[in-house]
């Protein structure tokens, strides 16, 4: 099966709820206005970086705070100025989907940041393992992660379903995303991804889909279309990244990683599904039709979701954080190497 624009825009007008915008159009026309509104974001430190209290929180570029889980789209649309007339048109062909993807971690950088899935309005912030903060080991050849690592927005890993392929549930996380791309992204930023393929890393237990994509700003976008593409022109990547999930959680004692698909990527319709998927499976969390556990759904957009809050709320959460302030130094075990025997 594939997964078409068309019914995109279908699935995410309802998701974004019409009934909010009766009277401006068809649903399509009113999610291409969301997107105009939604496009740009911004972000706000709070905490002191490397410390427990760091948070990047998130808000549109009029101000108002925002989750990145919940509300920012997955579906990306085209850069507009605030006149509605456009600065930049992403070059796509007719059926390419492209999704936001908000990112976490920089490349080669080692603090595994992500989205604080259990807090209100889901900052990004530093994990944390026996109270001390969780950085990823450079496994040789390996420095920190080897790609832009983040997530897709309104996706959702629910690990009460069990993947029919895997037979794993899912690790309760928004669809993990590596963009392959040249440029070295900042951890808050929210990039245009092109899908390439997937990869099924199986985690203690859990499914947990890592997506290989390509920042449409990248010089090679445009030549790279498919994980066969990448497999040509970039011998060594795809090998690489199977490598870095198998040992990263090795020299913390763990044991290497397993994969389902005996360790190969499928392809970008396979993907497409996966993220429809998880995409339905935010739906159903944020609407109270699933059980999300302890994640927090407050959000500021989903029209019919019963976790909606208002902006003043919103603020609060933010202005409770701790100020921002001067970083910690980084531990000097950052830097170290860990070399592993075959």
């Amino acid at each position: 099966m594939r997964f078409h624009f068309q019914s995109c825009l279908r699935v995410s007008a309802a998701l974004f709820g019409t009934r909010c915008t009766a009277g401006r159009g068809p649903p399509s026309q009113i999610f291409q206005n969301y997107l105009r509104k939604m496009v740009h974001y911004q972000t706000e430190e709070r905490g002191r970086p490397n410390t427990v209290d760091y948070r990047i929180y998130f808000k549109t570029s009029e101000g108002k705070y925002i989750s990145p889980f919940h509300d920012i789209p997955l579906f990306a649309g085209s850069e507009q100025q605030e006149n509605d007339v456009p600065v930049k048109k992403v070059k796509k062909n007719e059926n390419e989907i492209l999704f936001n993807m908000v990112v976490e971690v920089p490349r080669w950088s080692n603090a595994k940041m992500e989205i604080a899935t259990k807090e209100p309005l889901n900052p990004i912030k530093q994990d944390v393992k026996k109270g001390k903060l969780r950085y990823v080991a450079n496994v040789f050849p390996h420095k920190g992660y080897i790609w832009n690592y983040g997530a897709l927005p309104q996706t959702w890993e629910d690990p009460n379903h069990t993947d029919k392929d895997t037979q794993c549930c899912g690790d309760n996380d928004p669809i993990d995303v590596c963009d392959i791309g040249s440029k070295v992204c900042s951890s808050g930023q929210v990039i245009q991804v092109k899908v390439l393929g997937v990869l099924a890393m199986i985690d203690e237990g859990e499914t947990d889909w890592k997506i290989i994509a390509i920042n449409t700003e990248d010089p090679d976008a445009s030549s790279l279309n498919s994980i066969e593409d990448v497999r040509k022109s970039r011998p060594g990547h795809l090998e690489a990244t199977v490598d870095w999930f198998k040992k990263y959680k090795v020299p913390d004692g763990k044991p290497e990683n397993k994969f389902a698909f005996d360790e190969q990527f499928k392809d970008k319709d396979f993907a497409l599904e996966i993220i429809k998927s998880t995409h339905e499976h935010w739906r159903a969390l944020v609407l109270k039709q699933a059980n999300g556990g302890e994640i927090n759904c407050k959000n500021l957009s989903v029209c019919e979701s019963p976790f909606k809050c208002g902006e003043e709320e919103a603020s609060s959460v933010v202005k409770s954080a701790p100020a921002c302030g001067e970083a910690d130094p980084l531990p000097a075990e950052v830097d170290r190497w860990h070399f592993l025997s075959k």
